[in-house]
């Protein structure tokens, strides 16, 4: 019997990376030169717990969808991505453009994503962090 994992882990890979394709069908992409041109893109979901991603434009899939009219749903093919094993992207690196690995290290007491080159990777603001509130007080001092 398969024994289920519980607790949280953690991905190297975010959503809102960019990253590139080291291995698999997407890696195997050609141009109209005939030179290999791995698939690039942007991280738009992660499973962390199955070691799975979803990569912007890669991987797509055709799902079948069935209509629904009581939610206004249309029917058809729609083309989505598919998941894909996150051995099989890498992080590129913001200082030479190149596939490079991760490691955590504390600077400034802030614990950061370090590229090989030592340049940091900035975390994508993907869910659109707000500024604090400020204090009842400091909005009647100005």
């Amino acid at each position: 019997m398969k024994t289920i994992k519980t607790g949280t882990v953690n991905s190297k890979i975010k959503r809102g990376d960019q990253v590139v394709f080291i291995a698999g069908k997407e890696y195997a992409r050609y141009d109209s030169a005939g030179k290999r041109q791995p698939v690039r893109g942007k991280v738009i979901a992660v499973d962390a717990r199955n070691g799975k991603v979803k990569v912007e434009g890669a991987a797509l899939v055709k799902k079948h969808v069935k209509p629904v009219p009581q939610m206004n749903r249309e029917g058809g093919i729609r083309e989505q991505e598919a998941w894909i094993d996150v051995s099989n992207v890498a992080l590129i690196d913001p200082d030479t453009g190149k596939p490079t690995r991760v490691k955590y290290e504390v600077r400034d007491g802030e614990k950061v994503r370090v590229a090989k080159s030592g340049k940091v990777i900035p975390i994508a603001n993907v869910f659109g962090k707000k500024e604090p509130k400020k204090d009842k007080e400091e909005k009647t001092e100005e």
